[in-house]
């Protein structure tokens, strides 16, 4: 009888850490409803409607990378502490190309567009990783520890340059006024 509730345990415990393994990294996907909310609560506190109104936070399951929009782009992202990265993203990926929005000797953010191995082309997505051999991750991905890398993005909705904002050190976006 001990054998047998042992294998089972055993079995059970295979079970389980498989399938949370799997569901760490997939990325959040959230119905209209919750985006909507989500997005509403992620609106930077300024007096400044024009900035209330045009920056928008967003999710990877919006999939904002894959077209060229000529639009700016603030990605929140931990370095030794919380940085903010402004990019314009004007211009297509390439399938197998790296596009860096930061990189030196310890750290990268990226663009990565690739393909399935069934030759169908991927998403566009925002890469993070370290000399941590354990931080690469595409935003929007959790690992095991729930370390976020990219906490969050925002895009700048009109065509002018944006605004210029600061992150304070528990990641939360302000204006720089």
């Amino acid at each position: 009888m001990k054998k047998i509730l042992s294998i089972l345990g055993t079995i059970t415990l295979i079970g389980t850490s498989t399938t949370s393994l799997v569901a760490c990294n997939k990325p959040q996907e959230y119905t209209p409803e919750e985006l909507a909310k989500l997005k509403e609560e992620n609106k930077i506190d300024t007096k400044d409607e024009n900035i209330k109104n045009n920056l928008e936070w967003i999710t990877p399951q919006e999939k904002p990378f894959n077209e060229v929009e000529k639009r700016y782009y603030y990605i929140v992202w931990k370095k030794d502490k919380w940085e903010i990265s402004k990019i314009l993203k004007n211009f297509p990926i390439e399938v197998g190309k790296e596009y860096y929005i930061y990189k030196d000797n310890n750290y990268e953010l990226k663009f990565f567009k690739g393909i399935t191995s069934t030759n169908k082309i991927k998403d566009t997505f925002l890469f993070y990783s370290s000399n941590n051999p354990f931080s690469f991750r595409r935003w929007g991905e959790r690992n095991y520890d729930y370390i976020n890398y990219i906490k969050s993005v925002y895009r700048w909705n009109l065509d002018t340059k944006g605004p210029d904002l600061i992150v304070d050190e528990n990641g939360n976006v302000k204006v720089n006024e």
